[in-house]
């Protein structure tokens, strides 16, 4: 998958999914999310609705205070007036205390289902399987943990109110109206249904342009992390300008995607604005003649006016809310996408735990390909209890795959794989993976202090044991110079040491670890020579009595190996000693030759 591609799937796995069905099945899964909380969305709809209902009776206020002024000298009724007045400051300061508390309930609430939403999906990540990560970019992933979540987010705390709110202001401006003067409310049936049409109609066109937006923004920021991690071998290389005109593009696509799908939806509220407004101008000249007949009076009429703009104003405020709920429902798609993929398989009804482990393996018949293209046939390997059994062979012949397979990372397509007699597919995952120790080519450390990465595999480590790995790894005098020794905290995953002070890191890790298998790929690549040479005799003790499948390009690090196998062309090329493949004078020592020069004898 190229970098920045959509996570694949959906959320009912299928292309003919219409964007109505999507954006309900969207919208259900939401609603699991809300209803959690359903007394905070209880008491926001209480607040909601005394908060409007208590705004909605200053405009009715208005219009008594208005009519309390009769024409002619002296015929000012001061004591309604200020009497009015008073009301309308009182219903309006309640209505704003209840919509500040209101707004600050629904902060929390965003956050508390926010929260749970980012735990899910980062809970989800942790079951998914191998292959995930191997074809999806992490710039993608980070992407929907951090922005569309953050979309939604805003979404909830701001859009669901201003919908409740406005959904009462238009029911409740509506009911007054009628109350006043049925005749005038003719004027809606025409506008309001232009207003719904239009709003209908630019929604559905800005879903999909905020869909592209997120998807071209997932691009930048998987490109961008790809970069990123590359930055040394691109300034080595002095492409910094190729690679920032590369960027230039992603980023002015994802940029003008962006453009696009705000300026689609941005043409929606000045629009309806625009309709809201003939409406408002029809109602005063409606109005006006009307109170000229003798039909209405005059505080009628303007309280009329004012509910009919409260009634206008929110469908107004419906059609820019309508265009931010199509940017939360692409970033809910993706997010609910996300968690739509298949978890890795789980264990078989009938797994057993594997205990007391004496290490003897095999794999017999092994066939497996990424896709269509084959990398394992019929491959087959034999290793006996405390051997070392080491894989040597051309990039890409499959040696990562092996350790794959015996891991459980991958399932075999044929053949069969066991430990200790037992089909690894009849085990659970978690012991078998127990079962081994890892010193892998890339090395991984955390942030966190140098101690809490040593003791990151196994409980319970005292420090005495920490130090004695250390030492037998040969990390131990540097780890001691470090500014707070053990204790020292590593940013950024190690970024301020070498890689190979990482990798003998990695390597004291292993060494913690009372695992009864071993895997050892390329575990000294970013070691020196001498450096290599010393850790030697704490890498054969850390291998004493344990099943060690080693992989190594650097043939003098396997001499002693009980077992080497060349894997060429998925298949076990040939198989021995060191000294009896030398003798063979096949690929291995063809091998041996090119990394040492040597000539035969």
């Amino acid at each position: 998958m190229a970098a920045g591609q959509n996570i694949p799937g959906g959320p009912r796995g299928g292309a003919y999914e219409r964007p109505s069905e999507r954006s309900g099945a969207t919208l259900r899964r939401l609603w699991h999310y809300l209803c959690q909380y359903k007394w905070m969305l209880v008491l926001a709809a209480v607040l909601s609705i005394s908060g409007n209902l208590l705004a909605l009776v200053g405009p009715k206020l208005s219009g008594y205070a208005i009519d309390a002024i009769k024409p002619g000298p002296g015929q000012v009724d001061f004591t309604s007036v200020f009497f009015y007045a008073a009301l309308m400051l009182l219903f309006y300061l309640l209505s704003s205390l209840l919509s500040y508390l209101l707004a600050a309930l629904m902060v929390r609430l965003s956050r508390n289902i926010v929260y749970r939403l980012r735990r899910d999906v980062y809970d989800h990540l942790m079951r998914l399987p191998v292959q995930f990560f191997d074809t999806c970019p992490i710039g993608n992933i980070l992407s929907i943990l951090s922005y569309d979540i953050d979309t939604v987010n805003a979404s909830l705390s701001n859009d669901l109110v201003q919908m409740l709110a406005s959904i009462i202001t238009v029911g409740g401006s509506f009911l007054m109206m009628l109350s006043i003067a049925p005749q005038l409310i003719l004027i809606f049936v025409v506008t309001i249904p232009i207003s719904i049409l239009f709003t209908k109609y630019r929604s559905r066109r800005a879903r999909i342009l905020y869909r592209k937006r997120n998807e071209k923004l997932g691009e930048l920021n998987g490109y961008a992390e790809e970069m990123t991690g590359g930055l040394k071998t691109i300034r080595s290389y002095g492409r910094e300008e190729v690679f920032q005109g590369r960027f230039e593009r992603r980023n002015d696509s994802a940029c003008q995607a962006n453009y696009e799908a705000d300026s689609f939806a941005c043409m929606a509220g000045p629009m309806v604005n625009f309709i809201n407004n003939i409406s408002l101008m029809l109602v005063s000249v409606f109005g006006a003649l009307l109170y000229m007949s003798g039909g209405i009076t005059l505080g009628n009429v303007s309280s009329f006016v004012l509910y009919s703009r409260k009634f206008s104003g929110p469908i107004n405020e419906f059609a820019n809310i309508i265009s931010e709920l199509q940017s939360a429902l692409a970033a809910a798609e993706r997010i609910f996408r996300l968690l739509d993929q298949p978890q890795e398989a789980p264990d078989a009804p009938d797994a057993t735990e594997l205990e007391n482990v004496q290490g003897a393996v095999e794999l017999k018949d092994v066939c497996f390909g990424y896709g269509e293209a084959p990398v394992l046939r019929r491959f087959s390997l034999t290793a006996q209890p405390g051997q070392t059994v080491a894989i040597v062979g051309p990039t890409g012949a499959g040696k990562t795959t092996i350790i794959n397979l015996l891991m459980r990372f991958y399932d075999a397509q044929a053949g069969t794989i066991t430990v200790d007699g037992k089909e690894i597919c009849t085990l659970t995952r978690a012991s078998l993976r127990r079962a081994y120790s890892m010193v892998l080519q890339d090395t991984w450390l955390f942030s966190g202090t140098v101690y809490e990465n040593l003791t990151y595999g196994k409980d319970g480590v005292t420090r005495e044991e920490v130090q004695a790995a250390a030492k037998a790894a040969k990390i131990d005098g540097f780890i001691r110079s470090l500014p707070h020794g053990y204790d020292t905290f590593l940013q950024d995953g190690g970024a301020e040491i070498s890689k190979g002070q990482k990798q003998l890191l990695t390597i004291a890790r292993a060494m913690l670890l009372d695992a009864p298998m071993l895997i050892l790929d390329e575990a000294t690549s970013n070691v020196d020579t001498s450096t290599e040479r010393a850790i030697q005799a704490a890498m054969l003790k850390l291998m004493e009595g344990r099943t060690c499948f080693v992989i190594a390009h650097r043939l003098s690090t396997i001499q002693n190996a009980d077992q080497i196998i060349v894997l060429k062309d998925g298949t076990a090329a040939e198989c021995g000693t060191h000294a009896q493949l030398m003798a063979q004078g096949g690929y291995y020592s063809e091998l041996y030759r090119a990394q040492f020069d040597t000539t035969p004898a």
